[in-house]
């Protein structure tokens, strides 16, 4: 994962997006609320109208992963492409489904603004794609976004059920964008990938050691416990 300011998607109207457009994208496995979908669906009205040029790439199957299937409804999309009927522009919303992972990759490296909203839950490695991408985040002000994320330094925060702060936070990146305003939180979020969870220098290293220390605990335990029952037998037959 790592920035290409020469990225190309076409998508199957055949139309082509790069970074030169107004790019907002929004990735998860399924698109349903524990992941903020209803959320970031319900910003889109605001941003589409102070935006006019934006197209929204949504990832994601129709499933559920987490949580529960909507109430009268086959899912969550469904669900709210009909709540907000009639307040959508959805000629500039494409939902591109489950994607082979180098155009996810594309996805990300074209993106001017990456939206990633969790409930306080396991966090997505989609987030950490995005950073390494040189993605600017607007993210979820909860655990464990925070943890990665700080406002202002490699990202965006915005309260979760707070659909129009979201919106603001990405019409306002969206006008910015294109005077390099963004450059250096898109730097931050990239270098805080790569110093926290590059693979081969961070994350494997701490897990390869993590995985011999708790070998050596569990060597050294079961050679105090063969040690010990050997001293009792000898003190029983000592008796």
């Amino acid at each position: 994962m790592r920035p290409d300011p020469t990225a190309r998607l076409w998508l199957s109207s055949g139309r082509c997006l790069s970074r030169a457009d107004e790019v907002v994208t929004y990735s998860a496995r399924d698109l349903e609320p524990y992941r903020g979908f209803h959320v970031f669906m319900r910003s889109l009205p605001r941003v589409l109208e102070r935006r006019p040029a934006a197209q929204v790439l949504i990832v994601g199957n129709d499933g559920v992963s987490y949580g529960r299937q909507p109430t009268g409804a086959v899912s969550w999309r469904a669900k709210l492409l009909d709540e907000l009927d009639g307040r959508l522009d959805l000629r500039r919303i494409h939902f591109l489904g489950h994607l082979p992972y180098q155009q996810y990759l594309t996805v990300l490296q074209i993106s001017a603004v990456h939206v990633y909203l969790t409930y306080p839950f396991v966090l997505s490695w989609s987030l950490l794609e995005a950073m390494s991408a040189g993605c600017l985040v607007v993210g979820s002000r909860t655990p464990p976004v925070e943890e990665v994320m700080r406002d202002g330094e490699n990202g965006r925060l915005v309260d979760f059920f707070d659909a129009e702060a979201l919106a603001e936070r990405i019409a306002t990146a969206l006008a910015t964008n294109r005077d390099g305003a963004s450059d250096a939180i898109r730097a931050a979020a990239r270098q805080t990938a790569i110093e926290r969870y590059d693979v081969h220098t961070v994350t494997l290293p701490a897990y390869l050691d993590l995985l011999r220390s708790l070998c050596e605990r569990a060597r050294v335990g079961s050679s105090s416990r063969i040690t010990g029952a050997t001293e009792g037998s000898r003190w029983s037959r000592s008796e």
